[in-house]
């Protein structure tokens, strides 16, 4: 009964210590929303930048002209905005629902760690868009995003980390082929996310 009692014990420290250092109140569904909300982005800007179909595959003229990236960008916006809103939501529903606080010290060093490489892509995009250099706008995103969430990993659970690096290979691998940057976002923020929230469900039933 007394080594019962002790592992008990030892379970309860080791859970305040987590808590304590670790940001884990994140909602596996809306990694699966953010993700669908970026394959639906996917296939309206693929019927911008290819107005010819499906038929026409993918190699073809980035951008046809200004107007096709003033409406990628607003497209861009709003698939932004729509998973940002959802993740946030789900995450303060998901803390207040553990009994813990979403605005703490661990996330808000969370929050500041995380936006330094995303402030720094996002930067480096505006510039190239500055410049017309088009094609490595997509690889650009992947590898920034999944620094981010490399450095989110050491406060919070060890997947996101994973996801981090599954994002910067995708990247690297999508330079090499910048006419297909369109079905590398896709992949990296629509599958991926999809397949992360999912076992963020599974595995943590969160």
């Amino acid at each position: 009964m007394k080594e019962q009692e002790v592992y008990s014990e030892l379970a309860s420290i080791r859970n305040l210590m987590e808590r304590s250092s670790k940001f884990i109140s994140l909602s596996g569904f809306s990694g699966v929303l953010a993700g669908l909300y970026a394959l639906v982005g996917s296939f309206m800007a693929y019927d911008i930048l290819y107005p010819g179909g499906w038929a026409g595959g993918f190699v073809a003229p980035v951008i046809a002209g200004e107007p096709d990236l003033l409406m990628l960008i607003a497209l861009g916006i709003v698939v932004l905005s729509l998973s940002l809103a959802t993740g946030i939501w789900l995450t303060i529903r998901q803390a207040l629902k553990r009994g813990e606080s979403y605005w703490n010290p661990v996330s808000r060093r969370l929050l500041v760690n995380m936006s330094a490489p995303l402030l720094a892509g996002a930067l480096l995009s505006v510039l190239m868009l500055w410049n017309v250099n088009y094609g490595m706008i997509v690889s650009v995103w992947l590898i920034f995003y999944g620094l981010s969430l490399f450095v989110a990993g050491e406060f919070s659970i060890s997947d996101v980390r994973w996801l981090g690096v599954c994002e910067i290979v995708l990247g690297l691998i999508a330079a090499c082929w910048p006419l297909l940057g369109l079905l590398f976002f896709a992949l990296g923020f629509g599958l991926l996310h999809v397949l992360y929230g999912l076992i963020m469900h599974f595995k943590y039933k969160q």
